[in-house]
């Protein structure tokens, strides 16, 4: 069995799409950055995880470089949708703590959380990574006795300090 002592982080598919990002708005740019910072420096703090839907999510996209934004993600190991995790997703949706489509959000919280994942890594700040609904979230994970994983960014996941050599 292998038992790691990095923190787990399932990486959401925002992640993997902004590292390609094409936008020339500053948000979208310093967003990229910061996720080519993270994907390129930081990563190997961490086990990655990720989900079918994250792959599913990507190739439905139409945008400039989806395949190297799916091979981005070739060599990080998928965490499998056990039946409990639909059940976790109707109960999301019933103590409406995420949008009705149990395709997007919802799917990838409850993996993260049953998988006991110590961190959900998105850019997605208005259902995940979210200080406002972190609170509800916590709860009714607590209510399922399920785990409660950190929901953030790639900034906020970053090393920020100088190390001396």
């Amino acid at each position: 069995m292998d038992v790691s002592l990095k923190p787990r982080v399932y990486v959401e598919t925002t992640v993997p799409s902004f590292y390609f990002e094409v936008r020339k708005e500053p948000e979208m740019i310093a967003r990229r950055e910061w996720t080519r910072r993270w994907w390129d420096d930081e990563r190997h703090h961490y086990d990655l995880v990720t989900g079918i839907p994250v792959l599913e999510e990507l190739q439905r996209g139409n945008h400039p470089c989806r395949q190297e934004t799916i091979d981005l993600l070739a060599e990080i190991p998928l965490l499998p949708l056990e039946e409990e995790i639909d059940e976790i997703v109707k109960a999301y949706m019933a103590r409406q703590v995420m949008p009705k489509d149990p395709r997007g959000d919802a799917l990838h919280l409850a993996l993260a959380s049953f998988h006991r994942c110590h961190f959900l890594l998105t850019w997605n700040c208005t259902h995940l990574a979210n200080a406002n609904k972190f609170e509800h979230i916590r709860h009714v994970n607590t209510v399922l006795g399920i785990f409660v994983p950190t929901l953030t960014t790639p900034v906020e996941l970053s090393h920020w300090e100088e190390v001396d050599s």
